[in-house]
């Protein structure tokens, strides 16, 4: 009996692998947005990392507002720190970003604003009350 419920627990296994969704370009831009906008809030709080990042412009993305295009140009084409290998990297990705925004996924985003000035200050998350 033992074996039976292996082989019936590793074909559920392998059915719901093969029905899992693909990324789509939509969750891949999201989810590269995002983890360029926390390694980016990470390399500002870092110690030990140059003083010219501070001098970086800002790097708050949302993929939803037209003015990230521009954003992220700003921040590629941005002369300062490219001593510091975390910016050199954190710039690349930036290109990235850029680069499946107006190649690959031109035709399947819909920009819901562009409001340049949503991209400067971050929305915080809610505070939890305890």
């Amino acid at each position: 009996k033992l074996p039976t419920m292996k082989m019936l627990l590793l074909l559920v296994a392998l059915l719901s692998a093969a029905s899992a969704a693909p990324p789509t370009c939509y969750s891949r831009v999201l989810s590269l947005s995002k983890e360029i906008t926390e390694s980016f809030r990470q390399l500002q709080t870092s110690t030990t990392v140059d003083s010219c990042v501070g001098t970086l412009p800002r790097l708050y993305l949302d993929i939803h507002n037209y003015c990230v295009l521009a954003k992220l140009r700003d921040f590629v084409a941005y002369p300062g720190c490219d001593r510091v290998p975390e910016v050199n990297e954190l710039k690349e990705k930036a290109r990235s970003l850029y680069t499946i925004l107006i190649s690959y996924c031109r035709r399947d985003l819909v920009f819901l604003t562009d409001d340049c000035n949503a991209l400067e200050i971050p929305i915080s998350p809610p505070i939890e009350h305890s």
